[in-house]
């Protein structure tokens, strides 16, 4: 079976991981919030791998690079999110800091990564 460049990725398995975390912190959320902070969250954390692997596909650099924005920005989206889950209690601090710290991590492969692509 083919792998694919986005699958070789190390922040793309990150988002992997990432989005996992999020699937099982947001099974314990209120079930009014499904269509909610659950749904958003889970929608967010998808797209940050899902633009990496869009990305990829790009003959450009500069077009790959603008995917990895995206990816950055889904990630933006996401702290913000656990920010607001955390404020109103759907998410401990501990599981928050662990988030948090993935989050910051991705970001920076990110930021690298389209540093890389917008100097290639």
């Amino acid at each position: 079976m083919k792998i694919y460049s986005f699958e070789k990725l190390e922040v793309w398995k990150e988002s992997i991981s990432l989005t996992k975390n999020i699937y099982s912190l947001t099974d314990s959320f209120p079930a009014n919030e499904n269509f909610g902070l659950t749904s958003q969250l889970r929608r967010a954390t998808i797209s940050i791998g899902s633009n990496l692997a869009e990305g990829t596909a790009r003959k450009s650099n500069k077009d790959k690079a603008h995917f990895i924005t995206i990816s950055y920005s889904s990630a933006m989206e996401v702290l913000n999110q656990l920010i607001i889950s955390k404020e109103l209690n759907y998410v401990s601090e501990k599981d928050y800091i662990l988030v948090r710290k993935k989050l910051e991590k991705i970001t920076n492969m990110l930021n690298a990564l389209r540093k890389y692509q917008l100097n290639a």
